[in-house]
């Protein structure tokens, strides 16, 4: 078919004609476009839902996270704040306890104020392992010394004094410097002017003891001593003068504790025997007493017989006389004493 491309109407036919496949294609592209931008609309859609529901769910991990960290956080809050309240007390105390430490100091750094602090640890110690009346605080001799402190103890080995010393410049002064001659000379001096002075004062023959305590309210002084200076404590042998801390010292009294005691018994014992011999008199006179008694019971008893011998005596005359019967009456054969009878007789004690 041939066509005339110079008519009009054919041109005009091929013209339509490729509009309308445009129009087509155009058409047909589009509706492919559409179905790509539904699809991908779609999967925007379900990558939105996702989203949101990650949304959601990191929402109420962070919300937990964040429960969870405040709730840690006022614990450690809380527990920061008792440890701040106990470093509050803590402090507190260490306060109040360098201020005691510095009453220490001052206290120990007056000789005066030193010695009626041995006196005061002395005097709990000897009152927690002794009884009262076991011993006197501040006993005048008859010397005119004053003791610290007398055990009222049997004879033997009679009453010990314990005197309460506390060379403390001394012993400072070889902590301070140890090893220097000085120093130790100081200190060894010292303890024996104590030791000379107790045995001058408080060892009185008769009177008291045959030794006394040097009383060193220090276990550091006492430990110096025993462990670095051995002829000091031989001099305080020679002297009879034994030199004790605040532990030796409450072992010392247990022992003087357990003398007492069994000296104590032993004067009760013999109380107990004269009250025991007091008793026995007064069972032998219950016992005398008692013989006595059956002796008036036998007594009566033989009257209470006889009033029944002369009640049927008489029993028998009522009957006679019932029955008119004025015979001769037969004679009443006596009847025997009795030969044996108990009765106990004993000297009365006085």
């Amino acid at each position: 078919m041939n066509l005339n491309l110079s008519d009009p109407l054919v041109l005009g036919a091929i013209g339509l004609a490729l509009i309308v496949l445009t129009l087509i294609v155009l058409i047909l592209t589009m509706s492919a476009r559409l179905r790509d931008m539904a699809h991908g609309q779609a999967h925007l859609t379900g990558t939105l839902a996702s989203l949101r529901d990650a949304q959601r769910s990191s929402e109420t991990q962070t919300n937990a996270a964040l429960t969870d960290s405040a709730t840690r956080t006022a614990q450690a809050l809380g527990d920061l704040q008792r440890r701040l309240v106990t470093i509050d007390a803590a402090q507190t105390k260490i306060e109040a306890l360098s201020s005691d430490v510095l009453g220490l100091q001052d206290i120990l750094s007056n000789k005066q104020t030193r010695g009626a602090f041995g006196e005061i640890q002395l005097h709990d110690i000897v009152a927690k392992a002794l009884p009262p009346d076991a011993f006197t605080w501040q006993a005048t001799l008859s010397n005119g010394r004053r003791a610290d402190c007398l055990i009222h103890m049997p004879d033997p080995p009679g009453p010990l004094v314990i005197d309460a010393k506390f060379p403390l410049e001394p012993y400072e002064a070889l902590v301070d410097a140890p090893g220097d001659p000085r120093a130790v000379t100081a200190f060894r001096a010292a303890i024996r002017t104590h030791i000379r002075a107790i045995a001058e004062k408080y060892i009185l023959p008769g009177e008291t003891a045959d030794g006394a305590c040097l009383f060193l309210p220090s276990e550091a002084i006492y430990a110096e001593l025993h462990a670095n200076h051995a002829d000091t404590i031989r001099d305080a042998f020679a002297a009879r003068v034994w030199i004790v801390s605040p532990t030796t010292t409450m072992a010392t009294l247990n022992t003087l504790r357990a003398i007492l005691k069994d000296h104590r018994m032993r004067e009760q014992a013999g109380e107990i025997r004269k009250a025991l011999a007091a008793l026995h008199r007064d069972v032998e006179l219950i016992v005398e007493r008692a013989g006595k008694l059956e002796t008036h019971f036998d007594q009566a008893r033989r009257d209470v017989e006889g009033l029944t011998t002369a009640a049927e005596r008489a029993g028998k005359r009522a009957q006679k006389l019932d029955n008119f019967d004025f015979g001769p009456e037969e004679p009443e054969r006596p009847k025997l004493a009795p030969i044996i009878r108990r009765g106990y007789s004993g000297s009365r004690k006085t």
